[in-house]
């Protein structure tokens, strides 16, 4: 069986991150979207409200689960027998911190193996910060997101 680890801080999930999503299931066994905390950066929306979302964008899924984490994700995956991480290029400038990502979690983890997964270039541009800015100032985000993303920023910004 093989078991593969997308993990994210999904602050908040995007359609490109959902595309990612959609291909890595038809790869894999099993997928598993893994919201973790990264200590350089401040969150809109707290831990549990980005789970809630990964799980509403997985109930398609009968090969995906979504989880939380808050370590360093080679644990994770040891603890969870998972040899496959799978992250998602936009443009050549993600490639130099994710190819990084990559020789670090190797060098902690022989076994761990990443995939990188381009995404469609129609989500190219398409970023986590780029949509809670446009958000923040009242933009109209549904063109980057699923509706339960939208709603959420509403919710969050009354």
């Amino acid at each position: 069986m093989k078991r593969a680890v997308y993990p994210g801080s999904f602050d908040p999930i995007t359609f490109g991150h959902l595309d990612i999503l959609n291909r890595a299931s038809r790869i894999f066994d099993e997928v598993t979207v893994l919201i973790m905390n990264n200590i350089n950066k401040d969150y809109f929306f707290n831990w549990k409200e980005r789970l809630s979302m990964a799980k509403e964008a997985i109930k398609k899924y009968s090969n995906v689960k979504a989880e939380m984490f808050d370590g360093l994700l080679v644990e994770y995956t040891r603890k969870n027998e998972i040899t496959i991480l799978v992250r998602g290029l936009r443009a050549v400038s993600d490639f130099e911190y994710e190819l990084q990502m990559a020789h670090m979690n190797k060098a902690m983890c022989p076994n761990l193996e990443t995939v990188f997964l381009m995404t469609d270039s129609k989500y190219s541009f398409i970023s986590s910060t780029i949509v809670r800015e446009v958000a923040k100032f009242g933009g109209d985000v549904s063109p980057w997101v699923p509706e339960y993303v939208v709603r959420a920023f509403k919710k969050k910004h009354g």
